[in-house]
Order: C-alpha cells, then structure tokens, then sequence
C-alpha cells in the first residue's frame, strides 16, 4: 500500500514569534519549488502557534502541531492547554508521547492515551510516539517496550485513521547518533506487526510511521527510502529553514 510521507518539525523550546516568522520568511521561499508530495508539518510552542498559523493562511501545504495537549477539557488546571483551544487556533495535530514528556515530566502510557482519546474526540491528529533507552535495547527489551507502549497508548482507540505513530529511539535524540537504516526499517517492520496483530493488516498497512532521531538532510533519503518507513519526526534539522527544506527534498528522491 502507497502512504504518503509526513515530514514534521518539532521546534521544541525554541523559536518565539519573531524568529518563526523569520524561518518561514526563508523557508516559504525555498517551499515553493518542493515538488514532492509530502505533508509538512511544524509544531511550534504553545506560545508562538497564533502567529505561525497567521504567517501560513493561504498556505493548505503546511499543517501546524501542538507539541502537546491536556487530557482535560476545560476547569482548574494551571498551565494547561485544551483541544478545543488548540483546534480554534487552527492547529490540525498533535504531538503525543514524546520521550522527553515521557522522562523529564512523567507522562505514563495511561495519561498519554488519555490525550490521545481525548485529541481524536476534538477532531485533531495525534502523532503517538514511541521509543527505548539504550539501556533497553542493549538489554534486549526492545520489543517489550514498544508492545507495551503501543497496545496501552492507545487502548481503546479503535480507528487508526488519523493516527500518525512516530518511532523514535530515545538514545538517538538530540545526540548526533542515527539509528541505521536497516535498525530502523527493522524496528518499523516490528511496529507494523504490533499494528497487524492489534488492528488487523489492513490498519497496519495503511497506518504512517515515522522516524525519528537525529535525522538530517545527510541521512534522510536512505532513512525514507525504507519501506516502512513513512515520514520524520525531526528535531534540531528542523530548526533552519534550509536544514528542514534539504529533508523535504532529500524526501522525494
């Protein structure tokens, strides 16, 4: 089955809204001779969406992501963001178990499927992430690790639809360190099969995956050039316009 590629930037906690406006001033620019056909995707912070998704009106080719969303809808919960807050700005995904929310602030599999309920309810995408340590693939956990994560993130989800699962191993974030290609589409292929066995084969076949983990314009043909592997989840490539713009191209080769 043909799926087409997902290319998203996660700024993190970086650009505010003057410097995103400057990134899509240079990225729009070089955007508009891409002639793949990737959907592309950028998930600012809470702080800086408003004005990203005012900078693209009119532009249908890039979608914008939260970067995360709360399990609540609305009441007394100091901080939080809502779907419904986030779907009247305009946002269309969002980013859901990244392992930095996972490790630095404590999200368990059970508070991450409760968002992703909650941000398919609002009509919103999520992107479900999943991912090992070091330590557990060294320790032979790998695929515990991901079962676990995939079958209680999203217990009772019964549509995969508009779910896009990002794999990124967590040792391989922000460090410089790539998985291989073959470790990646072999970890993919596994994914898929936990997808098969949970949704049947034709979810698993059309369900998008995406790597993610120190990709770079250098490594991501042969990264996306993998069958099972749908789009990237990319960090800090993504954080200048010509960096992510090379990805994008290097996508469609």
């Amino acid at each position: 089955m043909s799926r087409n590629l997902i290319i998203a930037a996660n700024w993190k906690l970086n650009k505010g809204p003057a410097d995103a406006a400057a990134f899509l001033d240079a990225f729009c620019v070089v955007a508009k001779d891409f002639k793949g056909t990737a959907d592309i995707v950028l998930a600012p912070s809470f702080l800086t969406i408003p004005s990203v998704v005012t900078k693209l009106d009119g532009c249908d080719r890039i979608a914008v992501a939260s970067q995360n969303v709360s399990e609540q809808e609305s009441g007394a919960f100091t901080g939080e963001v809502s779907t419904c807050m986030l779907k009247e700005v305009g946002v269309q995904y969002v980013i859901l178990g990244h392992s930095e929310r996972r490790s630095i602030y404590g999200e368990s599999d059970a508070l991450i499927n409760a968002k992703v309920k909650k941000t398919l309810a609002a009509g919103l995408k999520p992107i479900f992430c999943i991912g090992e340590t070091l330590a557990e693939r060294e320790g032979g956990k790998l695929e515990s690790v991901l079962t676990t994560q995939i079958t209680d993130g999203l217990k009772d989800v019964a549509d995969l639809s508009d779910v896009v699962i990002a794999y990124e191993p967590v040792w391989a974030i922000g460090t410089g360190v790539t998985a291989s290609a073959e470790q990646a589409q072999d970890t993919h292929k596994f994914v898929r099969s936990v997808i098969a066995n949970l949704y049947g084969q034709s979810a698993a076949d059309a369900v998008r995956i995406q790597y993610g983990g120190s990709v770079k314009p250098a490594n991501a043909a042969e990264l996306l050039g993998q069958p099972d592997i749908d789009g990237a989840l990319v960090g800090g490539a993504a954080l200048e316009a010509e960096s992510f713009f090379g990805i994008l191209e290097n996508s469609a080769s």
